[in-house]
């Protein structure tokens, strides 16, 4: 089964209105398990200005998408990554919302919401009344966000990829399928729905190891360097 936990970073909160993706992050999971395999592009978003409120959240600035791809420029790549797979994302609704406004310029058909599943839900179902923004679940499951200062499309990704291991079974998950007769296997995973599998709510020993590329850390580091010593990256870049 090969799924797709993706986000985007907007210039503001309305596509009905002109508001454009100006990055997109995805990591590629098979059978719940990342594959190493990612998707990172920032986007040049034509003649939409940045919303300051925007801007304060991922701290990307037009200025430093001149030089950047449109999201047309980038379609095959982008059509070929996500491909057939299932599509995961936190508040599915917005990054959905800005995807198929995308797909709509550029003349493609949208992708259809049985394709899509929100974390958001899933959590809200599980933690009734709780906080379940992404910070809040990397808190309950002890995943470690500690470098996360702005919202970022890869890095905000890879956290979610995390949270969705854990909001369906986390690691626990293949012990159900080894204390099952040999026989029964198939049809136990086939009829187990997500909320039968149990959640184990537990301190991780240590940080999960860095899934991001050298290409991928080096390509940040540069668009860092445009910001210049305000960017708050450089707070916690060598910690």
């Amino acid at each position: 089964m090969r799924e797709i936990i993706f986000d985007t970073e907007t210039t503001g909160l309305y596509p009905d209105k002109g508001d454009r993706i100006i990055e997109i992050g995805a990591i590629e999971m098979i059978n719940r398990f990342p594959t190493g395999k990612t998707f990172h592009q920032y986007l040049h978003p034509g003649d939409q200005p940045i919303h300051p409120d925007a801007q304060n959240v991922h701290g990307i600035s037009l200025e430093q998408l001149k030089d950047e791809p449109n999201f047309a420029d980038v379609l095959d790549s982008f059509m070929e990554f996500f491909g057939e797979g299932k599509l995961i994302a936190h508040n599915a609704k917005f990054d959905m919302g800005f995807i198929n406004a995308e797909l709509k310029r550029a003349g493609q058909p949208v992708f259809e919401n049985d394709r899509v599943i929100d974390t958001l839900v899933m959590a809200r179902r599980k933690f009734p009344g709780a906080r379940n923004s992404l910070d809040a679940l990397c808190d309950r499951f002890g995943i470690s966000n500690a470098h996360r200062t702005l919202h970022g499309a890869l890095l905000d990704s890879e956290l979610l990829a995390d949270v969705y291991i854990e909001l369906t079974g986390g690691r626990q998950a293949g012990l159900v399928l080894d204390q099952a007769p040999a026989e029964n296997k198939s049809s136990s995973v086939e009829s187990s729905s997500i909320d039968e599998i149990p959640l184990v709510n537990r301190q991780r020993p240590q940080p999960l190891p860095q899934r991001l590329t050298e290409a991928e850390v080096q390509r940040h580091t540069a668009f860092v360097e445009t910001i210049g010593e305000s960017a708050i990256w450089h707070k916690w870049k060598d910690a």
